[in-house]
Order: structure tokens, then sequence, then C-alpha cells
């Protein structure tokens, strides 16, 4: 059981750590308190894992007519969507909520390849001859 809910863990002290980050760099993302900030992360965590993956499927032809861009879309419109769940956490337009989603993907994605997934490494790749 504890083995399952560090991943978890981690990943959600990632998530808050780049919203927070984030909230400093864009002037449109606002957290009132510090209980909001770490509802949000757990929120965009669920959205991203349940509604995304829906919101993908039925947005599949556009997707690929946009060559994958339309994913950038679904991603704002995820922060959209829990800034208008969570009292305390408002974003000011689609367009901070857009640039915000892509710093927020890339600065989780160093964050984690910083601290690491907490997945075991590799096995080491065994030398031989080819058939």
């Amino acid at each position: 059981m504890l083995n399952n809910l560090t991943p978890f863990l981690l990943q959600w002290g990632i998530t808050s750590t780049a919203l927070w980050v984030a909230s400093h760099v864009f002037k449109g993302i606002k957290f009132e308190s510090a209980s909001s900030l770490i509802v949000s992360a757990l929120l965009l965590g669920f959205a991203n894992a349940i509604v995304k993956p829906l919101l993908i499927l039925l947005t599949l032809p556009l997707t690929f007519l946009t060559l994958g861009f339309f994913l950038l879309v679904i991603n704002a419109l995820m922060i959209l969507l829990v800034s208008s769940f969570v009292r305390g956490f408002s974003v000011s337009g689609f367009w901070t909520a857009f640039f915000a989603s892509i710093f927020i993907s890339v600065l989780s994605f160093l964050i984690a390849l910083f601290i690491g997934s907490g997945s075991p490494p590799m096995p080491p790749v065994q030398s031989g001859t080819w058939l």
C-alpha cells in the first residue's frame, strides 16, 4: 500500500510546486491560500487522470487535424476547469491558462527528472552476441 502512495504523493508535490511557481511567473494566476494551492494540485491530477482522456478521445479528429497542437488547448481547459471548482484559485483567461499549462508541464517534467519518479531503475543491458 505504501509503495503505491509514495509516487502519488511525489507527483502531487511536484504539481503543487509547479502551480506555485506558475502563480509567481504569470500575473493572471492567483491563489488565496496554501490550501487552495494544494486542493488545486490534487484536483488537477484527478482531472488529468479522468476528464482529460475523455476529452482527448472525443476530440481525436481535431487533434489529428492540428497535428497534436489541440492537446495544448485541452491542457488549458483542464486548468480552467480546476479554477472554476476551487475557491481561492483564479485564472484570468484562456491565454493565461494556455501558456501556464505549457509552463507547468515543462516545469513538472524537469522537477520529476531532477528528483526522480520513484520508479526502480532500468536493469543493465546484457552484452552478448546478436543472433
